[in-house]
């Protein structure tokens, strides 16, 4: 009963005037901030942060957690409109979200992603007010083993983005392993690939090469099959646009893919240093997987793109559980949230939700009111957005060369940064020009680094033994969930393969009765025409 005293004091303190208009505010800034190549939600709370010097704690924490929320709803705009990811964690909405919008269908993916962040970010508010203790203390079992798990379930994505051609979707991959590699190797601290630049001595950062593999290959694409010339929208679908709103086959094919992204993600979130990226990816690899027509994922399939915003949501929200409970940061973006309670004088950990509840209660609260929020705000700037799909691409391209630019040299003001974005941006055109796949290069970018990392954390304790892995209990437990996942295709196959078997006997036995009839029908007239 504690639990809902807290959470009902928490609501009262934050629906204040004052912390409303901050709620708003909050929201607008964070989808600003989201929509801008290139930033992504860490990035726009460190640009926030200075902003809540002059507030309460309260105030403050209200108005940062809503511009977390906004963010992450703001990348997913232009993973569906223009097919380019903010952050890492967007990178499976562009999956399917891009097709649906050059299907004519970007107002109901937007809604529909709208919607789904919606569930899930209540989900995850509720079961970090139900189960956050008990979710830190699993969570506190994760060590360098449990993680280079996680992250190996991540990265059995690629098994499905590549899809048909597993020759060139691996060679994509492993471009994107050779990319991760540059910069200082973790175990010599020796300098790897940078050619003497010193830019390049922390590595490639994600950003740079996700805007030009999807943003400026794709303007580069479109100028190849000449859609400059064209007078209709950017996604030539002006003339058949299939309305703003989903329709009931729509919610009927993402409620289950909402229903598990916003657990699986929640659970991932929770697990410090797996974060929203590796949850997106491992919930369009659960969704394909059972999915009953898979062969619609990457074309447009609704599901694959309500499912892993689900998860990312539902990420954001379980990371808050680490940071509240064991003052260990999920996220990137929560690491800067601690920076941040420690500029107003609280300390996160297992003592804040006992000496500062209002404080905890309060951002727990705010999660449930930013979530009301964004989706209100959404439902009436989604057909704006949507707009943008009847821009002619003559108008539209120029800008978004524009707007990468700027996105990629305001997060670091590196302009050797903006060098690599554009050199991407030409090999992303050559990947699709001849058949690679540039989302398994950014997947192997991404999560390349942390398996490294963790496997090599994992052998030092093991002392080069992968028994590790088969000792302790949580290891088990994701190993079974491995072994889950790659038979779930293997088994969806079978089914369906069965299935078509039976199908086809039962067709032969209707044929096989339907000519014996006709023969009986055939011979009893011959022996009518005998007797007469």
């Amino acid at each position: 009963m504690d639990v809902f005293d807290n959470l009902a004091a928490g609501i009262m303190a934050v629906l204040t005037p004052g912390n409303m208009l901050l709620l708003l505010a909050g929201v607008m800034l964070g989808m600003i901030v989201g929509v801008m190549p290139g930033l992504g939600p860490s990035a726009g709370l460190a640009i926030l942060l200075p902003l809540t010097f002059t507030m309460d704690p309260t105030g403050a924490v209200v108005m940062l957690a809503a511009v977390y929320y906004g963010a992450m709803y703001g990348g997913t705009i232009t993973s569906v409109l223009i097919n380019t990811p903010g952050e890492s964690a967007t990178v499976a909405s562009t999956f399917d979200g891009y097709p649906l919008a050059k299907a004519g269908r970007a107002g109901p993916a937007l809604v529909m992603a709208a919607v789904g962040s919606f569930v899930a970010g209540t989900v995850g508010a509720i079961l970090i007010s139900v189960a956050a203790p008990v979710t830190a203390s699993v969570a506190a079992t994760f060590g360098p083993p449990e993680l280079f798990l996680v992250v190996v379930l991540g990265l059995l994505t690629l098994v499905v983005i590549i899809g048909g051609n597993r020759l060139l979707g691996a060679l994509s991959a492993l471009i994107g392993f050779a990319i991760a590699t540059v910069g200082i190797d973790i175990g010599t601290g020796q300098q790897r690939y940078t050619f003497g630049s010193v830019e390049l001595i922390n590595g490639i950062d994600f950003i740079p090469v996700a805007i030009g593999l999807f943003g400026v290959g794709e303007i580069l694409h479109t100028l190849w099959r000449g859609g400059h010339l064209e007078k209709l929208g950017y996604f030539n679908v002006s003339a058949r646009s299939r309305g703003f709103w989903p329709n009931k086959k729509d919610y009927k094919e993402s409620a289950g893919p909402i229903a598990r992204g916003s657990l699986l993600g929640f659970f991932v979130g929770a697990t410090p240093g797996a974060g929203a990226t590796v949850a997106s990816l491992m919930s369009y690899n659960l969704e394909k997987s059972v999915s009953r027509t898979p062969e619609k994922f990457g074309k447009g399939a609704m599901a694959g793109l309500a499912g892993p915003e689900a998860a990312n949501n539902a990420a954001s929200s379980g990371a808050m559980v680490p940071l509240l409970t064991l003052g260990i940061p999920g996220s990137a973006s929560t690491a800067v949230l601690i920076g941040g309670f420690m500029m107003w004088g609280l300390q996160p950990g297992p003592l804040l939700m006992e000496q500062n509840p209002e404080f905890a209660w309060g951002l727990i609260a705010s999660m449930y009111l930013g979530n009301v929020m964004l989706l209100l705000v959404n439902i009436f700037c989604i057909p704006a957005f949507a707009s943008i799909a009847r821009v002619p691409f003559r108008v539209l391209g120029p800008v978004i060369i524009v707007v990468c630019v700027l996105g990629t040299f305001t997060v670091n003001g590196s302009i050797i940064e903006v060098g690599i974005m554009l050199a991407c941006g030409v090999l992303g055109f050559f990947m699709r020009r001849f058949g690679l796949n540039p989302a398994a290069l950014v997947i192997a970018l991404v999560l390349g680094p942390m398996a490294e990392e963790s496997l090599r954390q994992t052998l030092i304790i093991s002392g080069g033994s992968f028994d590790i892995f088969l000792e302790r209990g949580t290891s088990q437990v994701l190993l079974a969930a491995m072994v889950v996942m790659l038979a779930l295709p293997l088994a969806g196959k079978g089914i369906k393969k069965a299935s078509s078997t039976a199908m086809a006997r039962v067709g032969r036995k209707r044929r096989d009765d339907t000519d014996v009839d006709a023969n009986a029908g055939e011979d009893r007239e011959h022996d009518k025409v005998g007797s007469a």
